[in-house]
């Protein structure tokens, strides 16, 4: 199976597909022409990109794939082949787009994948298809703080370190520093045997916060190693709402029936699916982006 990602510009999704030959991605040109247009419909946007590339063929300008093998997921659900470009070729196309709506997704194109989100979000993938999940001892602080730094390594000084320092984060007050060690050694010995014990397992992690940044990308792969581990399913995120997650985590400090709704709405039994837990990390990052 080929490797996918969905990267997010204003909310739209921008699909890809690894082409291990090459060693690059293909990005599905109705999508990239999609988020430009911050376009809704699906067929709108296609019907768009079919004309702008006859416009530009003429002018002599390539964009497209030659392989013409790529398959990407179409509106109705089923793997459609579709047009793709490479990077370069999705730069030429903001460059000689029509309007001037293109130069902010080029300005988000060319920065995201250098961004601390987008190398982190590459080291993701590494760890996923690395195997070195299946090593980790679910539930622990050790195997959150293995997660942390693998994610962060090289990025942040503090990648793996419980912080030292109370943080505050929307009006949130985290678990204080001089208490968190001990409130995390709590956390680990909660049990984890059935759906509302992992859930209530994860939301204390949360309200912990034992990084200073970049406990949010952990803990939902943390979780993920729990739920796989001891009830053989995994949260498919792509089923989960930005907005709804992000309300529903908020209120979990008090109320923690939301983000179960949701967790459980989203459960599935593909634990090996690898497309699952790709396109996992592809949602996990969309919900950190501002």
């Amino acid at each position: 199976m080929s490797r996918k990602s969905i990267r997010f510009y204003n909310d739209r999704e921008v699909r890809a597909v690894w082409d291990e030959d090459h060693s690059k991605w293909w990005f599905s040109a109705t999508d990239v022409v999609r988020a430009i247009n911050n376009e809704e419909d699906y067929v709108k946007a296609g019907n768009y990109w079919r004309w702008l590339k006859k416009k530009l063929n003429k002018e002599g300008v390539q964009l497209v794939s030659i392989t013409h093998d790529f398959k990407f997921e179409a509106p109705d659900g089923k793997q459609r082949l579709a047009d793709a470009m490479d990077a370069d070729c999705v730069l030429t196309l903001s460059k000689n787009y029509p309007n001037n709506r293109a130069q902010a997704f080029l300005d988000w194109f060319t920065y995201s994948d250098n961004s601390i989100d987008g190398r982190s979000k590459k080291k993701a993938y590494t760890l996923v298809e690395s195997g070195l999940l299946e090593s980790m001892e679910p539930g622990t602080v050790k195997s959150l703080q293995q997660i942390h730094a693998y994610l962060f390594g090289g990025l942040y000084d503090f990648a793996g370190k419980i912080r030292t320092k109370t943080i505050w984060k929307d009006g949130t007050l985290f678990c204080r520093a001089e208490y968190l060690q001990e409130n995390l050694r709590k956390i680990e010995e909660m049990p984890e045997t059935t759906f509302d014990e992992i859930a209530d397992k994860y939301v204390e992690m949360n309200v912990a916060h034992p990084f200073m940044e970049g406990n949010g990308r952990a803990t939902r792969i943390w979780l993920d190693l729990i739920f796989k581990a001891r009830l053989r399913l995994c949260v498919d995120w792509s089923k989960i709402d930005k907005k709804d997650y992000l309300e529903a985590m908020r209120m979990s400090t008090t109320d923690a029936s939301d983000i179960k709704t949701l967790l459980r709405d989203a459960m599935t039994d593909k634990i090996d699916d690898r497309e699952i837990f790709m396109k996992g990390i592809d949602y996990s990052y969309y919900y950190e982006e501002e």
